[in-house]
């Protein structure tokens, strides 16, 4: 990604700080919702940003679509709101708090798996214990038996480098990297994509940097994003293509912050 490309994104930071946005009532909680309804729907969820406001404030369910796209928003909400409150403490990222996000965002959509390998339940976090494939005709994720202590490293590198990242844009790369290796590793029968999303903006949580929206209608170049990362074992696709969307989020929060407070002005006078 160009050198160009970053300072365009530090200075659309700079205008979303001076506009003061985050301040805004109730910004953060409507900026997770929108982070939420996205994440899901790259996963086959039909809701949509209304949909998910109306069902968290109203407790209010779309009419005409399915059970498992609601519990799917709503445990992503919990996973969220854990990752928030862990976020806080600066608690380390370990094998047993992956685990708890992931048992968190699959608490009522998960199950057990009898397979070859044993039973796990995927609605507690337990690594897969079988082999698993990125769709019909995709690629094989590493063998299952090579989980635990891959996701071990990966937690103690995260760990290391979290101490070392400084600069804005060490710090997006490092979760763009947590993200891409997470979802590299594979380890669960599923919820791996909302998972390294988490992950991801739990890591901007925690340098207290603007989270990272992946947008639904981009869901095809991040899948390519990622393949090509994961198949050529090059990190560049899929940090070029966050950076985009990073650029992508600030551009709109900012645009629509500009919008609202023009039609505030025109309003009052």
């Amino acid at each position: 990604m160009e050198v160009s490309t970053w300072q365009e994104i530090e200075q659309l930071y700079r205008e979303f700080q001076e506009l003061g946005t985050r301040e805004a009532v109730d910004y953060e909680k409507y900026y997770i919702y929108s982070l939420i309804t996205h994440s899901t729907a790259i996963e086959g969820s039909t809701l949509t940003e209304i949909d998910t406001q109306l069902l968290f404030d109203e407790g209010v369910t779309a009419k005409g679509k399915p059970l498992v796209h609601h519990l799917m928003n709503e445990d992503l909400r919990e996973a969220y709101e854990l990752a928030k409150k862990e976020a806080r403490h600066n608690t380390p990222i370990t094998p047993i708090f992956l685990q708890g996000l992931n048992a968190t965002l699959m608490r009522t959509t998960g199950s057990t798996h009898d397979v070859m390998g044993g039973s796990c339940d995927s609605s507690k976090g337990e690594y897969r214990l079988c082999g698993v494939t990125a769709g019909v005709g995709g690629r094989s994720y590493m063998n299952y038996q090579k989980v635990p202590i891959k996701v071990e490293e990966l937690c103690g590198i995260l760990r290391h480098k979290q101490k070392e990242a400084s600069t804005f844009r060490e710090q997006y790369e490092l979760s763009f990297n947590a993200h891409l290796n997470l979802a590299t590793i594979h380890p669960w029968v599923d919820g791996n994509g909302r998972t390294a999303r988490l992950l991801m903006n739990y890591i901007q949580f925690c340098y207290d940097i603007f989270p990272t929206k992946i947008f639904k209608e981009d869901r095809e170049e991040y899948i390519l994003s990622l393949r090509q990362s994961q198949e050529d074992e090059q990190r560049q696709p899929f940090l070029d293509f966050m950076a985009t969307q990073l650029k992508k989020s600030l551009a709109l929060e900012v645009e629509r912050f500009k919008v609202s407070q023009k039609r505030s002005f025109n309003f009052m006078f």
